[in-house]
Parts: C-alpha cells; structure tokens; sequence
C-alpha cells in the first residue's frame, strides 16, 4: 500500500537536513507505529507522504509510492485527487480541523458528495450511517450539531467518519489520541483497530507512547534525531530491543504497570538539526556509548529487524 524509499527532508532557506535515510512500508490491512521524541521527524515523515509538509520543509530526496503511484512527482491537482481518497488523515486536536461554523453533518455530507459522488439527497443518511459505525451514540442529533457542541472523544470519532468517508486505503493518525483522557483513548484505539479489520485500511499511526504503538500495531518504527534506528515486529522489539534508545522508550513508556511512580527518564537532548554528530546520534545520551560510536552508521539486520547500532548484535537489552 505505502512505500518510502530513502526519505530526505529538508527545512529552511539553507536546505538543514531534518529527515535523512527513511524507509518503510504498510502493507493493506496492516499497522505500523512511529515513535519517539517531539522533533524526532515521526510527523514530518507522514506529511512528506501527505504532501502537506510546512513552509519551508522540501522532499529532497527519496521516493514515497502509494499503491504504484509516485506520489513526489504529483502536482496539487494530482495530491486533491489522492487527498481524501485514497490517503486521508487524523491529527491531534480534531477541533482545529473542523470549521467551527459548520455542523459536523454538514462537513460530513461535503466529503461524502466530493469523494463518492453522492448527490445531497442521499448525503444525511449516509453521514448519519458512517457517524453511528464510527461509535456515536444519537447521532443524528450529532448531524446537526456544531463542533463546539461536542467533547473531544466524539470530536475525534467525527474526524475519523470525515477521513474514511472517501473510502481511503491508507489512514495516517498523528497522534490522534494525544489530548484525550485514557478512557477515551482507549476507545479511540479500539476503533481504529476495529477499522482496520473490517474494512482492510492500512495504518500509519504516530505517537510518542510505545504504549499506544504496542496496543495497535504489528510493527513499530523508532526514530530518533530525524532518522530511524529500528524498526521491526512490535511485540518483537517491545520483548527484545536491540537498540539503546528503543530501550530507553521502553523505560520511560507506560507499560506494564501504569501506577508506578518511579519512572525513568532519558538524560540529556537529542542533537538540533544542522548539528548532527558524524556517528551515532544516541551516543551522547547512551550508556553503552564506546569510541566506535563515532563512526558513522548505518541500519544493519539483526535478528528479525533493522537497526542503527554498532553494538547492536553484542547488547543485552532488557525490553517490556
């Protein structure tokens, strides 16, 4: 379904590399998680493949295919095309994406008539379909109203009625479920996974919690410092990272026991782009740092992953 081959992204005038070497790939129906630090280049990977990277920011490098189209050779027709339809897309603050001056029904029926070609007669009884399989109690009372009107939990589900509305194939939610309270949180998740099994949407999901990745996906990406240090089966790396700062994550993530008060956190910050270090960029946050870690490196296979680790095969790292 998804394909990014060698990813680079660049931001500003002076061209500072803030994505460099991602590849990875979804397959339909399946999952796959990006975690990691604020900055780390999760969100600025998924707007790459949206197309809706911020001023400034440039695809420099690399290819991203999306069901055999070359999606960095289209032209803004081409990305409204594809946009809504075959791709679509969750964000964290559903209110922000939602006009405050329409009713929720109403930008529902915008989609439904845009991106399936229904005429407005048949609109309201499709949007109110879609709102109820997307978990939403009384929605045709939910139809008409506004966006203020609601929480945040039915705000959201009604953002995700709108995103699958065009029947899309891949769904990307970046961070989709950061503002919500767990309760919700929970629910949320459950219905993406419950969306993936009945209608074979491929995931891309972002968050900075492996708890939330390992919930949902079959497989996590890592990144760190605008690159990815691992990537594998998620139970696989959860139960057996082979990268220090994967291991790191898993320390500071809300796994296992979420009432311990005792968590660890990962000193030191990740390198500012345009000040990478040569060699690894974990190095100087990492315990198990040796004069080889300054060497440049690359992703190498171990075990059933890929991974940025001169010590990948020799550490024994303790997982969830």
């Amino acid at each position: 379904m998804l394909r990014v081959d060698d990813l680079r992204v660049t931001v500003g005038a002076e061209g500072t590399e803030a994505v460099r070497q991602v590849s990875l790939t979804v397959h339909k129906g399946e999952s796959l998680g990006l975690v990691g630090e604020s900055g780390s280049g999760k969100t600025l990977t998924c707007r790459a493949v949206l197309g809706v990277l911020p001023p400034g920011a440039t695809v420099a490098g690399g290819r991203i295919t999306l069901d055999g189209t070359d999606l960095t050779t289209l032209d803004r027709r081409g990305w409204d095309r594809i946009r809504g339809g075959r791709v679509a897309a969750v964000f964290q603050d559903p209110a922000s994406y939602l006009n405050p001056s329409l009713t929720v029904g109403r930008q529902l029926a915008e989609q439904l008539r845009l991106k399936r070609g229904l005429r407005r007669g048949e609109t309201r009884a499709a949007a109110v379909e879609l709102l109820e399989a997307m978990g939403i109690r009384r929605a045709s009372a939910v139809f008409g109203q506004y966006p203020h009107e609601l929480s945040g939990g039915m705000l959201q589900r009604a953002l995700i009625a709108i995103a699958v509305a065009g029947d899309p194939g891949l769904l990307v939610a970046d961070e989709a479920t950061t503002a919500l309270d767990p309760a919700v949180q929970a629910e949320v998740l459950e219905l993406l996974a419950d969306l993936r099994e009945r209608r074979g949407l491929a995931l891309l999901l972002v968050s900075h919690d492996l708890a939330v990745v390992a919930q949902v996906c079959d497989r996590v990406a890592v990144f760190y410092a605008g690159e990815i240090v691992e990537q594998g089966p998620t139970a696989d790396v959860i139960a057996n990272p082979r990268h220090p700062y994967t291991e790191a994550l898993l320390r500071v993530a809300s796994l296992g026991d979420w009432r311990r008060r005792d968590l660890a956190v990962i000193p030191g910050r990740p390198p500012e782009p345009g000040a990478y270090p040569p060699g690894c960029r974990f190095a100087a946050r990492c315990g198990f740092a040796t004069e080889r870690c300054a060497e440049p490196v690359g992703l190498a296979g171990v075990d059933d992953r890929v991974v940025r680790c001169v010590r990948a095969a020799e550490l024994a790292l303790v997982g969830a």
